[in-house]
């Protein structure tokens, strides 16, 4: 999508995978509420999104993508909703501003200064802005880490070694930790996404939307397996866009800056469950406040 080779693309994300790719390539990548999209197979979090240049493109996609199926027992009921977005006035709205999860990956100047400034822009525009507390805890990243690798060594386990020994060795690594959990331990790792939910819950008591990073970093060696490259510590910086899957939360991210060296920055906005026509109007509406964007790659002329 960022190198123009297609103007359409899909992702599947379970902590942040159609949003982190979208930051860190100046895209629009969207997380539906969970059921939007009909997915096979279905699991705790797992969501399919599109993945695109513009927010209307993204929009396209999902008045085809959110078509209902009904061999996804996990699917939302048929909604007739009108994908032909319109920008949505941020006046009044009230829109929080996560800067700090609470865990994880230390967040990077530039991506703060970013945030701000759109958080800034917004208020300009006239929402009442104020600051989100972050709510996740170790406990609960942990808890995630603990049932995931459980979860992924069930599957590697039915593979013969040969096959297993292919896995990319950092996943290998990570998932093998998972046989030698306890079964508390995996239950605790995965009734912390119940603790999440609550939390994002009562977190949109108080506002509309939510504002923050999508990623802590602005960027990593392409080498890396994750942006810290450690199998011990393959959480931390999917701090900002975990949360919402568990939640079952829309969430998208945009193109809202750059570093001091071109490289892009995410801005992750967020709505309450169901209102993904809400998210994609608040990013079309940012598209119009963010102002002009880089240009992006081109092929050489002949």
């Amino acid at each position: 999508a960022a190198a123009g080779y297609g103007p359409l693309h899909l992702g599947t994300d379970i902590g942040g995978s159609v949003r982190l790719p979208a930051s860190w390539c100046g895209l629009v990548g969207l997380k539906p509420s969970h059921g939007r999209v009909p997915i096979d197979p279905p699991y705790v979090g797992r969501v399919a999104g599109p993945m695109t240049r513009t927010v209307d493109d993204a929009a396209l996609m999902m008045s085809v993508l959110s078509k209902p199926d009904r061999r996804d027992g996990s699917s939302l009921p048929p909604s007739d909703l009108n994908w032909k977005l319109a920008e949505k006035s941020p006046r009044k709205l009230r829109i929080g501003v996560m800067l700090e999860p609470g865990v994880g990956q230390p967040l990077e100047q530039p991506v703060r200064a970013v945030v701000l400034e759109a958080a800034k822009a917004f208020e300009s525009a006239g929402a009442v802005v104020g600051e989100a507390k972050g709510f996740l805890t170790r406990e609960m990243l942990d808890g995630l880490d603990n049932f995931w690798r459980a979860r992924l060594w069930d599957d590697l386990s039915r593979l013969t070694p040969e096959i297993r020994n292919k896995t990319l060795p950092y996943i290998l690594q990570w998932a093998e930790r998972g046989a030698t959990l306890s079964g508390v331990e995996v239950v605790r790792g995965f009734n912390v996404t119940m603790a999440i939910r609550a939390a994002a819950a009562k977190m949109f008591c108080e506002f509309d939307y939510v504002i923050s990073p999508t990623s802590p970093g602005v960027k990593f060696p392409a080498e890396f397996a994750s942006p810290i490259n450690d199998p011990q510590l393959p959480f931390e910086h999917i701090t900002y866009t975990v949360p919402w899957n568990m939640s079952e939360n829309p969430a998208v991210s945009i193109n809202a800056g750059y570093d001091a060296h071109g490289f892009p920055i995410g801005l992750q906005i967020v709505g309450r469950r169901f209102d993904d026509l809400g998210v994609l109007g608040l990013a079309k509406t940012f598209e119009g406040l963010r102002g002009e964007q880089r240009p992006w790659p081109a092929p050489p002329k002949a």
